[in-house]
């Protein structure tokens, strides 16, 4: 008879652990917290801006190297629930970020002439729709896009010196479009979601040159930024 009950005991202890080793559900973190209507949380991340070149047809062989560097970005974040799967999203922040021009201009004989540090201080605010699957235990996947506009700060438009002096220039706001994807990781206090995201300038940001014939701004016809976000959001 003790025997029995000593066998009984552990095939019960048995399943009881096999059930919570393999079974697909766990305990869910934070259950109610997307229910909400509006919720609210803020951003820390990183930032590498790029720039695309389009040059005008007589300098098709033109080439302006772009040396990225990695930047920093912080700002808030402001979420609408719409369903379980549909939020807009609202991420006001403030990127820092530097770009290392090289132009190969032969006629350039000095760094002075060749190499121009553009840095930049962005005011970004996107406006963003964010698709969600359906919550799995404590993660869920999504994709994320929208459009957004910017004040970059830095942008030397209104400055009367150009590359002559030594002042590279640029419009002072630019719009874009953004896509990415990214999970939210329901943990036991809070809310964490990394998300890496692409950033796409849809209008021309470059002032060109007082002189029609700049060496530095002639051969460019188009001149729009792009870059990558990675983003960790706290809840």
């Amino acid at each position: 008879m003790k025997k029995l009950i000593i066998v009984t005991v552990l095939l019960l202890c048995t399943f009881d652990m096999s059930a919570q080793l393999f079974s697909k559900e766990k305990v869910q973190n934070l259950q109610n917290f997307d229910k909400p209507r509006f919720s609210w949380g803020y951003i820390l991340g990183f930032n590498s801006y790029d720039f695309n070149f389009d040059y005008t047809s007589d300098f098709e062989d033109a080439d302006i190297v772009v040396d990225k560097t990695v930047g920093f970005s912080v700002g808030l974040l402001g979420n609408m629930r719409i369903n379980d799967y549909l939020d807009l999203r609202l991420e006001p922040m403030v990127t820092f970020t530097s770009r290392n021009l090289n132009f190969s201009n032969p006629i350039f004989t000095s760094q002075f002439e060749s190499f121009r540090e553009v840095k930049s201080t962005y005011v970004h605010v996107p406006l963003l729709l964010k698709i969600s699957t359906k919550r799995l235990n404590n993660f869920k996947p999504f994709i994320v896009g929208g459009v957004s506009t910017s004040i970059n700060l830095s942008s030397n438009e209104d400055n009367p010196d150009d590359n002559s002096s030594g002042e590279f220039r640029m419009k002072t706001n630019t719009n874009y479009y953004e896509i990415g994807f990214g999970v939210d990781l329901y943990l036991y206090y809070f809310k964490f979601t990394p998300s890496i995201r692409g950033v796409f300038a849809m209008s021309d940001e470059l002032v060109k040159d007082n002189d029609p014939n700049s060496p530095w701004t002639s051969t460019i016809d188009k001149m729009s930024t792009r870059g990558i976000f990675i983003n960790f959001t706290f809840q």
